[in-house]
């Protein structure tokens, strides 16, 4: 399966989950009595419209080259991701704001029963956490791994609203805004998030050098390439899920140009099918002295 589908079918579950999930959070914090419950449906609400926006980005992203856009349309990816992070940081001022609003007004303790549903949640949420950022590894996706840390950050507001209803029910009256500390704790983590993610994204718009690794494998298999006697200056930058490669090679400088042509062609085809994730490479030619 292409990365492409890969992470398309990914983005689905998130947005399904995220969707029922919600439903869930928003019943169960109205009618329990639970703000923390109340903030945590608003994160899985704003979920579902970075999901989408994160769809969006990776089908866009994966459009052939163009004319206008000889280099692809990639660099979408990290754009949504800002997005993303503007809506976790929306759904942190507002939970926030509501939060200390109910810190201030007395109200009643959340339900007993609300405890069993944020059980359940942390435990599916945790699980869509560890499969979302699997996939995120397997294809490359910066907005990928962002929805993924969604998925994180949810169970964490959850474990937050677990801990503050349970202080709100087993301290009894004058606790009651334990659950809504527990909100605003939660929003706090929220923000915290937003730049975990923001900043790898930033990153890539800014070609940041942070593919030691990957050059250490396009090095190695170009010394292994007949023909090719070292390499000198590698550079790699990522575009969406693909990667661009501007490497120079030593050869043997009495060879003709037409046989270090050929051996940087040979080279070119070996690393683009050793590393599926490589969308181009161009090779510079340098004769050892």
């Amino acid at each position: 399966m292409s990365h492409e589908k890969t992470a398309t079918k990914t983005i689905y579950f998130s947005i399904l989950s995220s969707a029922v999930l919600a439903t869930i959070k928003w019943l169960a914090g109205v009618f329990g009595h639970s703000y923390a419950l109340i903030a945590d449906a608003i994160e899985s609400t704003t979920d579902i419209v970075s999901s989408v926006l994160v769809l969006f980005g990776i089908k866009y992203a994966n459009k052939p080259p163009d004319k206008g856009h000889p280099y692809g349309h990639g660099r979408i990816e990290p754009l949504v991701t800002f997005l993303v992070v503007g809506f976790l940081i929306t759904s942190a001022i507002v939970i926030s704001i509501n939060a200390i609003e109910n810190i201030n007004t007395p109200h009643q303790s959340p339900k007993a029963y609300t405890l069993f549903i944020l059980a359940g949640i942390i435990a599916w949420k945790e699980i869509s956490y560890r499969l979302v950022i699997k996939k995120s590894k397997e294809t490359k996706s910066t907005s990928l791994k962002a929805d993924a840390w969604h998925h994180r950050s949810d169970a964490i507001t959850s474990v937050a609203a677990f801990i503050g209803i349970s202080i709100a029910l087993i301290l009894g009256p004058g606790f009651e805004q334990a659950d809504d500390w527990a909100a605003l704790f939660a929003a706090v983590f929220i923000l915290y998030n937003s730049y975990l993610i923001f900043r790898p994204a930033f990153g890539e718009i800014m070609d940041e050098y942070t593919h030691e690794d990957f050059t250490k494998k396009i090095r190695e298999i170009s010394k292994k390439t007949e023909g090719v006697l070292d390499t000198e200056k590698c550079f790699v930058r990522k575009t969406g899920m693909k990667f661009y490669v501007d490497l120079h090679i030593t050869v043997d400088a009495k060879i003709s140009v037409k046989e270090g042509h050929d051996i940087s062609h040979k080279l070119k085809s070996r690393l683009e099918n050793e590393i599926p994730e490589l969308s181009n490479v161009l090779i510079h030619i340098e004769p050892n002295e």
